[in-house]
């Protein structure tokens, strides 16, 4: 594949004066590369027609590589690939176009996350529960290296990053904490120490976060075409409840675009609070077009370096209002999973999520839509990391999920089983509802209440549902439960996800009849 590509084929402004040279914004001092078995891309700008030499150096001065690479047009860029090298540091990174040379110094190799999402993503460290603890804690973690892009938006695809609120740095407690969504995101720096002391090698975090912001403003124009939505800016009316950019690609254009060059290891992304207002009935094809296309764009910018099915985590919705009967959160919440209630699944391969609706902060100082739990969160996605990004098969990172329902039509009770050992730590009376049918009326969806949990059991009472039974779901409601206190965990803490699935009979079972489960789509959502 041709290196020239990863640059050339995804232009825009340049950063510096025609013929300077200079690494890409995003290279610096303290940074983190990509270990092996990658190789991380080193890109720059330079004087057209010149050739570049790049040496990467150890502490004591010796050449460890060399590579060369010329400048190529129309912005006058060159790019390299170093060789996969393992973990550790520090490294020194030089750049050379005849006369002229640039220095990086502090440089470590481990592996590289990019977070991105809207506000919950963009609260820092300084917002969350504890603030005071997490932020004193930074001094124990200099091998986990922070950067931060300032928000910006553009009509075009840019070449490279035009502001940077955050250079490559060692985390200190005034840069995790330097103002209220601002930098460092909590999540992101939760997610990244965790992962430090998980595999004990240095990590590298790029924060890339707006709030406010719908995915439409994320994507580039072959999610909005795969999707059938508007990609003209004059389409999108701003909707009030908004405070970010709403027109499409605008993002992609300046905050994702510029970053394609860069070797990753994962993606972490906490988004969907916008589009429970925008197009919500459409997440459930934009948010897999963007995983994917995301993962083809880095791909292909990085010269094939960053895998093609880049492991992406990200956070299921967590809750606004306690009382409303709007059920575009729930809707939001099962059309992230693709509208197949767990993943990995196959429209989403090699994903992982963080379950959040038992996390909710009503008394929260920020609004209820931003809980300050980030702990929570970032080790429930912690542990889908470590088992899809890492392979670890040990780790348990999902809840359970229904499997198997038998209906017991003289006794009017559901028992629904489950694939995981079950903890019911809350009765409550309207987790489980089911979509009754009789001849008379249409399909309505009536409580369930839960009359008996055993080992892998659930049991519901359909005391207003005697007919036919079409649908069953979980969790439906914008606010679902207390903090921590939906009705079912599994014995590792993680809590039962949502659900909407479609009942149909399956045969006889014993002690009833048996109704096969499969994810919902045959009655309207609400």
């Amino acid at each position: 594949m041709s290196l020239a590509f990863g640059v050339e084929g995804f232009l825009g402004g340049t950063a510096t004066a025609r013929g300077m040279l200079s690494f890409a914004s995003y290279y610096g001092d303290h940074m983190v590369l990509q270990k092996k078995p990658s190789g991380a891309v080193v890109w720059g700008h330079g004087e057209l027609g010149a050739m570049v030499t790049v040496t990467l150096s150890g502490a004591s001065g010796l050449i460890i590589m060399e590579k060369t690479a010329q400048v190529k047009g129309p912005s006058g860029t060159w790019i390299t690939v170093l060789d996969p090298m393992d973990q550790g540091g520090p490294y020194a990174l030089m750049a050379e176009q005849g006369l002229e040379n640039v220095t990086l110094r502090d440089i470590y190799f481990g592996d590289v996350w990019l977070c991105s999402g809207q506000s919950n993503m963009a609260m820092t460290v300084l917002q969350v529960a504890n603030a005071s603890q997490e932020l004193a804690a930074a001094a124990h973690y200099p091998y986990v290296r922070i950067f931060a892009a300032a928000p910006a938006r553009s009509d075009v695809e840019l070449e490279d990053l035009e502001h940077i609120d955050l250079p490559w740095s060692i985390p200190t407690a005034e840069n995790l904490g330097h103002g209220n969504f601002t930098y460092f995101s909590a999540v992101c720096w939760l997610l990244g120490r965790s992962l430090y002391e998980a595999l004990g090698s240095p990590i590298g975090l790029v924060e890339v976060a707006w709030g406010g912001t719908p995915i439409e403003a994320w994507s580039s124009r072959r999610v909005l075409q795969a999707c059938g939505l508007p990609e003209d800016t004059g389409s999108t009316s701003p909707h009030q409840y908004l405070s970010g950019p709403q027109t499409p690609s605008v993002l992609w254009n300046a905050m994702i675009h510029p970053l394609l060059n860069m070797t990753l290891r994962g993606v972490a992304w906490y988004q969907g609070e916008a589009n429970t207002f925008l197009n919500t009935d459409q997440y459930n094809c934009t948010f897999p077009a963007l995983i994917a296309d995301w993962r083809r764009a880095f791909h292909t910018g990085s010269a094939g370096q960053t895998e093609p099915l880049l492991p992406f985590g990200f956070v299921q919705l967590s809750t606004y209002r306690r009382r409303s009967a709007d059920d575009s959160f729930a809707r939001l919440r099962w059309h992230q999973t693709a509208d197949l209630g767990l993943v990995p699944n196959a429209r989403m391969p090699s994903t992982f999520m963080a379950v959040a609706m038992d996390l909710g902060d009503e008394h929260s100082p920020y609004g209820s839509i931003h809980p300050r739990d980030k702990q929570n969160v970032a080790h429930r996605l912690l542990l889908g990391a470590r088992a899809v990004a890492y392979g670890d098969k040990d780790v348990v990172f999902q809840g359970p999920y229904p499997t198997q329902a038998i209906l017991e039509v003289a006794r009017g009770l559901l028992n629904v089983t489950y694939s995981q050992e079950l903890i019911c730590r809350q009765r409550v009376a309207q987790a489980f509802e089911v979509c009754c049918c009789s001849q008379a009326s249409p399909c309505q969806w009536l409580p369930a209440p839960v009359v008996a949990v055993e080992s892998r059991t659930v049991t519901l009472a359909l005391s207003g549902c005697r007919t036919l039974v079409l649908g069953l779901r979980y969790a439906w409601a914008e606010w679902p439960c207390e903090y921590q206190a939906c009705p079912l965990y599994n014995p590792q803490g993680l809590p039962a996800p949502p659900f909407l699935l479609d009942t149909l009979p399956a045969g006889n079972a014993a002690g009833g009849r048996e109704l096969l489960l499969l994810p919902g789509s045959r009655f309207p959502l609400n």
